[in-house]
């Protein structure tokens, strides 16, 4: 798809965007306006219902309770004609009386077992009515009887009376009666005087509600139905239908107080309990006999205390809003279209430069660095192009310079290649998985693989041990170290040992993470052989320098034997004591050659933990009686509780024997020559050898250990050199200090692990 028309659909997309919310919060906003509408039509029809039936309640009021006062006039003389006893009237008597009183009958309520029924009444319809069956009047007799103040909420109460409201007999429903119950101890019955109501209050007055909700359905036909309902006595719908064919009794028992009830909910219990609890009007939409319902029901606080339920047509919401809304999509369809059209051609418009812009990056894709973009125009194409232009010259040089450097790159890495794979030492590159990634020839005449055998593979180069030793360097790597000059012994393919020095390196990528290890490994079997050869020439050297001292030192206890033996030849006995001299004369003689021989006799090496106070003893044994021939006092200073040593014994005391003899050598006139061990720290041990001599000039200080180096007139110049390499083999370290006149300190420092 083009740019073109992407631009196009991208500007009729955003106006159907635009036109979509506004029909939508066009839909949203007058459907919920219409429903406020609603709502407050609905609000205003209960309203004027309520008002209506206030006052038709307070005009109902006024009559019940100026009937009530004439009723107990009449209850009060009746009772003073008929007497106390029940039995002793007769219906006669009844009818006669309610004749001179003024009333349409009289009724006697008396006790019957457990309830309270007619025994005797002008009216022979209604003996024998029971005043349990009608709820609270048996409560209002009952507190009657028992000549308390009748306290229940329904009806007119005054003393020692208490008048229901109006109420329909069952025996002639079409008029409306008001009845009193008046009873104060003087007889055993309650006298309950009649009256009918019509004469003074039509109940037409009290259906006025129901020709004014007619009148509102007539008038405005989205009201589909329009009902009172009195809380207090209303059932659940299904109840109700179980028992609509039991007529009512009691005006007040009724739940429906005027209208229908034709659009019944599942819901309308909860919702009018709800209303009536809450006093706030309670709304809901659902279907009903094929119509959507807007029901409401809305308490009213008046006399009347009802809720009226109003029955809105949700159609005529709905209708209207989505004519509206068909407009208003039909007049979006037609803004869409033109909107299409328009955009297509500011499009094409907009993109003529565009163009000509990707034209000219076609051709610099293709390689063509030189033609120009021409575009005077200030805005961003202008821009765009200038830049482009500029991207085409930097292209331009970038790729001079890149051809340039591909062509040294491919010398540098003939160069490299040649250097790798004509060097003498072994190169291996090996990922962190200790798999090789590269080798180089040197590597396959070393160790016997090729590099086709080698890729990918753990070579087993290694002890288990050394595996470990070179985890632990490459974890070092890892950290920031380095590891050069590292002699360990690796095997070759047919696993024969090679001594090697390895230089150990990481391999980075791009964010400078080591990805791979190399190693550059050099071949050090002839350094080592030449190196024990040097080694032993030295410490022959050494031991014909003290051979004098020690045939020196055992001359002096033959002496002492030889004398003794002559005195034997004379006297033919020794005395005990001198025998014991003889024997420790010996002791003496055979530990000065057998230390002699253990120094002078070759080894292999063998690195194991010795103790440092032995060696240190046994280099003093050793060096005494050349210290004795020159005047020399040797001193000991042993720190105890240093551990013993992991080292190779008979180096170490060569390199000991080598730094003694040089201090006894650089005091001719004799003086003192002191041996100290100390633990330096917890992983290090000092020993610091320290004489009185001429001491040593600045300029030579820097040059000791250099291979022939010497200002002794019948020295090498190797005993230093020699004994610095035993002392890199064991990871340790010697240091010169010295002023003329005043001596030389050595310290060796080794470490204990």
């Amino acid at each position: 798809m083009s740019i073109k028309t992407k631009l196009a659909w991208f500007i009729s997309m955003t106006v159907i965007v635009i036109l979509s919310l506004n029909l939508s919060i066009y839909y949203f906003t007058t459907s919920s306006q219409l429903k406020k509408d609603a709502e407050q039509q609905m609000i205003g029809i209960a309203k004027q219902i309520g008002e209506t039936l206030d006052s038709a309640q307070k005009s109902k009021q006024l009559i019940e309770d100026s009937l009530g006062d004439k009723i107990r006039i009449a209850a009060i003389e009746a009772q003073a004609k008929l007497d106390p006893d029940i039995n002793k009237i007769s219906a006669e008597q009844l009818v006669q009386l309610s004749q001179e009183l003024g009333v349409d009958h009289i009724t006697l309520w008396a006790k019957a077992g457990n309830d309270i029924t007619v025994q005797k009444s002008s009216n022979p319809k209604v003996i024998g009515a029971s005043s349990k069956a009608l709820g609270y009047w048996y409560t209002a007799f009952s507190q009657l009887f028992d000549l308390r103040q009748v306290i229940i909420p329904q009806g007119q109460k005054l003393n020692h009376f208490w008048s229901p409201p109006i109420t329909i007999i069952p025996s002639d429903l079409n008029d409306v009666n008001k009845l009193g119950f008046y009873y104060d101890d003087k007889s055993n019955y309650i006298i309950n005087p009649i009256v009918h109501a019509g004469a003074f209050f039509d109940l037409e007055n009290l259906k006025s509600s129901d020709a004014i909700a007619q009148q509102i359905i007539e008038d405005d036909p989205s009201i589909l139905e329009l009902s009172g309902f009195d809380p207090a006595f209303y059932h659940d719908p299904q109840v109700i239908a179980l028992n609509e064919t039991i007529p009512p009794f009691k005006l007040d028992d009724q739940s429906i107080i005027f209208g229908y009830y034709n659009y019944v909910d599942e819901h309308d219990y909860t919702n009018l309990m709800k209303a009536d609890q809450t006093g706030e009007i309670i709304t809901i939409k659902s279907k009903i006999h094929d119509h959507k319902v807007m029901k409401s029901f809305i308490p009213m606080s008046g006399a009347s205390k009802s809720i009226i339920v109003v029955n809105f047509d949700y159609d005529a919401i709905s209708k209207p809003l989505f004519h509206q809304l068909l407009i208003q999509a039909l007049i979006s369809l037609g803004l869409i279209i033109v909107t299409l059209a328009a955009s297509s051609f500011v499009a094409g418009f907009m993109i003529r430069t565009l163009q000509l812009i990707l034209n000219r990056v076609n051709d610099i894709s293709r390689g063509n660095f030189g033609e120009q973009i021409l575009i005077e125009s200030n805005n961003e194409f202008g821009k765009l192009a200038s830049q482009v232009n500029a991207m085409s010259h930097n292209l331009h040089n970038y790729q001079t310079q890149l051809t340039a450097t591909a062509k040294e790159l491919r010398h540098t890495k003939q160069y490299l290649e040649s250097f790798v794979n004509n060097t003498s030492d072994a190169i291996h590159v090996v990922d962190l998985e200790g798999r090789t990634i590269d080798s180089n020839k040197a590597f396959e005449s070393m160790f016997g693989w090729t590099q086709e055998e080698a890729f990918g593979q753990k070579l087993k180069m290694f002890t288990p041990e050394l595996l470990l030793d070179l985890i632990e360097k490459g974890n070092m790597i890892l950290n920031g170290g380095q590891v050069t000059d590292y002699e360990i012994v690796l095997y070759d393919k047919c696993f024969l040992p090679v001594e090697v020095s390895i230089t150990l390196s990481g391999i980075r990528d791009e964010q400078g993470q080591i990805i791979a290890y190399a190693s550059i490994i050099r071949d050090i079997a002839e350094r080592k052989r030449t190196e024990e050869y040097l080694r032993r020439s030295e410490k022959l050297s050494v031991v014909g320098q003290l051979a004098a001292g020690v045939a020196h030192e055992v001359r002096n206890p033959l002496t002492t034997l030889r004398g003794f033996v002559q005195l034997l030849q004379k006297d033919g006995k020794l005395d005990k004591s001198y025998l014991n001299i003889m024997l420790s004369e010996l002791d003496r003689i055979n530990l000065i050659v057998s230390e002699f021989l253990v120094f002078a006799k070759p080894q292999a090496d063998r690195y194991k933990e010795v103790d440092l106070y032995t060696i240190m003893n046994e280099i003093v044994v050793l060096l005494d009686s050349e210290a004795n021939i020159h005047n020399i006092q040797m001193k000991t200073c042993l720190e105890p509780g240093v551990p013993p040593l992991r080292c190779e014994s008979n180096q170490l005391k060569q390199v000991l024997v080598n730094v003694m003899k040089n201090g006894m050598e650089a005091m001719p006139d004799g003086g003192e020559l002191s041996l100290e061990l100390v633990r330096e720290t917890e992983n290090m041990i000092l020993i610091r050898i320290t004489d009185q001599g001429i001491g040593i000039p600045e300029d030579d200080l820097a040059r000791l250990g250099e291979p022939f180096f010497t200002r002794k007139a019948e020295g090498n110049g190797l005993g230093l050199m020699i004994s610095q390499q035993i002392i890199q083999h064991h990871k340790g370290n010697i240091q010169y200090s010295s002023k003329l006149g005043s001596g030389t300190c050595v310290e060796i420092r080794i470490p204990l692990h």
